[in-house]
């Protein structure tokens, strides 16, 4: 590489990387599902040449059979109970999926959605009548299913869904019908080809009365034949996993038995009496789909996968690829010697490596309450509101990266045959499912202004407003006033008030002070303004509704400190030596790249000053230099399977 006189000068030693201990670190505890999946990943890597190859019928065959197999080797199953022939592993089963993601992502979808949301919702809605007849079946792949909740006029509203389940009590039967064209079923996957059965979410109607949205198992063929009464429709041509084979389901009066009914939290007698153990049907709802939070961190994780692929692929390209001379007589120069070249590439590295230590916290606490270590209201509360985050986090990042490690590779990495073109098109949807990412971060923050309340209450969108614009805001404008925060940040700062000091700019403690200051001035602001807006005799939706910009900044911030949390925490748990230090080196330059990233904001408030804020750009730029010769051995810890970095252009 070029020289460094920089570090030289500063006495800094190149650190020296133990690879295999730091991929035994990444794999942590579930190292054997991994490799599991990254064999089976190997053994099906054609798949990705298929995508091409194939037209869109034979390739969606294809898919199914692919995902089928892998249901044989057991990585789906993990997350099912043994006596199914599961692994009674929730935490494996995410990081089998996060792994899955290295590899053609219609084949993740498809394992996804019959998996984790359709067999995940007769696990956890169900009861045992529902388990002993479809889950071993279900999980052997036997038995395809899909997940039907999204409407076409009812995306992220689920409690506004419009199909409704009326039950006869003369007949002992729920009827199912799809009530206008805004309630029909849409974007479901695997509902135009292969689906047997579905979950389906509806509004229950019990002796004229509604009782909210419930999910019911609905048959949707017999032998590869649509039902009567039950109409389907294929999606068509999407942007991308177009191996997955997304419709629109109708139901014209289909009549199943009571007992379809998912029965966890409420049933129906004979006789028609409706029961439930939660009385408040709101509470109930949100119990229910607090339930299906899995799949909301499977699809984060995913996008933090497809990450480390583009990197892989960018980083391995800009160790190759020489351009332009540096020097006269001195040849051209490798890309990742550029400067620009690093700071394009190396801090998404540092960012990848901090959501991969976040995603690694919230599936821990995933398994923690689903295997009942830990499923307190509050512990619960804390899970959702952190999968939300995540998952906007780390979708979001996987575009960002995805793009820029495509521009990163010149015109090669436009030719599909170097995976970017599947990466960009396959990926960029997950944005989008599993929860709308700018609708999740409105949950993140309903949940800091109650939690700040000393209060949580399961509201729809309304009441959640009011709520908060009344009771909530008082205690969170007291908890996050102006002169007891700056008490707080003064004492962790190196240095108190000398802001200008760079020598705390490595500090951890500074860091994250910088994160929590952000984080908790815009909690406060948010309050201030909803308190202002109603106390000015506005409606509270309204007034939320124009502080929507605030509420998504408050939401990002609270994410951003965790992750940040996450990675500073296992830098500290390490053991002293080469890979601590490389570790910290990337700490740092996320912590610094997201401090930097919003130094607008950090100057507006008075916690940068313009010498800190340059400051923190050399010390940027410095750290990239360092981070360049370790930059490939860090790609490779992901170990993503050689059969799959299918970039000849790129790697050679």
């Amino acid at each position: 590489m070029a020289s460094d006189d920089s570090s030289a000068a500063s006495g800094f030693v190149r650190p020296e990387i133990d690879a295999e201990s730091l991929a035994r670190l990444l794999d942590g505890e579930h190292a054997g599902v991994r490799d599991l999946v990254r064999t089976n990943l190997a053994a099906h890597s054609s798949v990705l040449d298929d995508a091409e190859r194939l037209d869109r019928e034979a390739f969606r065959e294809r898919v199914r059979d692919v995902a089928v197999a892998m249901a044989g080797t057991g990585q789906t199953g993990m997350g099912f109970p043994a006596a199914y022939g599961g692994g009674d592993d929730i935490g494996a089963s995410v990081a089998a999926f996060e792994t899955l993601a290295f590899g053609d992502l219609s084949v993740l979808v498809k394992v996804g959605v019959q998996f984790g949301l359709f067999g995940g919702a007769i696990l956890q809605l169900g009861t045992a009548r529902h388990h002993d007849a479809y889950l071993a079946d279900l999980v052997a792949g036997r038995l395809l299913g899909c997940f039907a909740m999204t409407e076409s006029g009812h995306g992220s509203n689920v409690q506004a869904l419009g199909t409704v389940a009326r039950y006869d009590a003369a007949a002992g039967e729920f009827v199912i019908t799809t009530e206008g064209e805004a309630a029909r079923k849409d974007y479901i996957g695997n509902a135009a080809r292969h689906a047997e059965l579905a979950v389906v979410f509806a509004q229950l109607e019990v002796g004229g009365e509604a009782r909210g949205v419930h999910a019911l198992i609905v048959p949707l063929r017999s032998g590869g034949e649509v039902l009567e009464s039950v109409e389907i429709e294929d999606d068509g041509l999407k942007m991308g996993l177009n191996g997955v084979d997304n419709g629109r389901i109708r139901f014209h009066g289909v009549r199943v038995p009571r007992e379809a009914l998912l029965n966890r939290f409420a049933d129906v007698t004979p006789e028609g009496a409706y029961v439930s153990p939660i009385d408040n049907p709101d509470r109930r709802f949100f119990t229910m789909l607090g339930t299906l939070v899995q799949g909301r961190v499977c699809v984060g994780g995913a996008g933090v996968s497809v990450a480390k692929v583009a990197l892989t692929l960018a980083v391995k390209y800009a160790v190759r690829r020489r351009q332009f001379e540096a020097s006269s007589g001195a040849g051209e120069q490798l890309l990742l010697d550029y400067g620009l070249h690093q700071r394009r590439l190396l801090p998404l590295l540092a960012r990848t490596y901090a959501l991969h230590f976040a995603q690694d916290a919230v599936r821990g606490q995933l398994h923690a309450v689903f295997s009942g270590d830990d499923d307190s209201p509050k512990a619960r509360r804390r899970l959702e509101s952190r999968a939300a985050g995540m998952k906007a986090l780390g979708t979001w990042h996987a575009t960002r990266t995805v793009q820029e490690c495509r521009e990163a590779c010149g015109g090669a990495g436009y030719l599909a045959v170097n995976r970017f073109a599947a990466l960009k098109a396959d990926s960029d949807v997950f944005t989008t499912f599993e929860g709308d990412n700018h609708v999740l971060l409105q949950l993140v923050a309903k949940g800091l202004l109650t939690d700040h309340a000393g209060e949580f209450e399961d509201l729809d969108q309304l009441g959640m407003v009011r709520y908060v614009t009344g009771l909530a805001v008082g205690t969170v404008i007291e908890k996050t006033s102006a002169h007891k925060l700056l008490e707080r940040v003064r004492d962790l700062l190196p240095g108190g008030d000398e802001w200008d000091r760079e020598a705390g700019l490595l500090d951890p403690q500074y860091q994250l002070a910088m994160l929590r200051f952000r984080e908790e001035h815009m909690l406060g602001g948010l309050a201030r303004r909803l308190k202002a807006g109603v106390d000015g005799g506005r409606d509270p939706g309204a007034v939320f509704s124009s502080v929507q910009d605030h509420v998504i900044a408050l939401a990002h911030a609270h994410a951003e400190r965790l992750v940040l949390e996450s990675f500073v925490h296992a830098v500290k748990a390490l053991p002293e030596g080469g890979n601590k230090v490389a570790l910290k080196l990337l700490c740092d330059l996320h912590a610094l790249s997201t401090i930097e990233a919003d130094r607008a904001w950090f100057m507006e408030h008075g916690r940068l000053t313009v010498q800190r804020s340059k400051a923190i750009s050399r010390e940027v730029n410095d750290l990239c230099r360092k981070v360049r010769p370790l930059a490939v051995d860090l790609v490779d810890a992901w170990r993503v399977p050689p059969q799959l970095l299918r970039a000849p252009d790129l790697l050679g």
